[in-house]
């Protein structure tokens, strides 16, 4: 453990360490509108995959699958 310090003594001149000052960072200027673009286009995703994400709750929940379904197609030859 430290020994404490009596700064009230008048002895040997005790002096106090201190971390230096920080330095400064340089400002980056951003693209704004590089920015937004990344923001909307995040937006976007997280909200269309929440949206998938609920409705495949909502057909587990409902014990629906695809597979419940027959899809028929007919092709036609056009012919000339």
């Amino acid at each position: 453990m430290k020994p404490s310090v009596n700064l009230a003594s008048t002895g040997a001149r005790v002096s106090i360490r201190r971390d230096p000052v920080p330095v400064e960072k340089e400002l980056v200027v951003t693209d704004i509108e590089g920015r937004d673009t990344r923001m909307v286009i995040t937006g976007v995703v997280v909200f269309a995959l929440a949206i998938v994400v609920a409705s495949l709750g909502l057909m587990a929940a409902g014990s629906w699958t695809a597979k419940d379904y027959e899809v028929h197609v007919e092709t036609r030859a056009t012919g000339a």
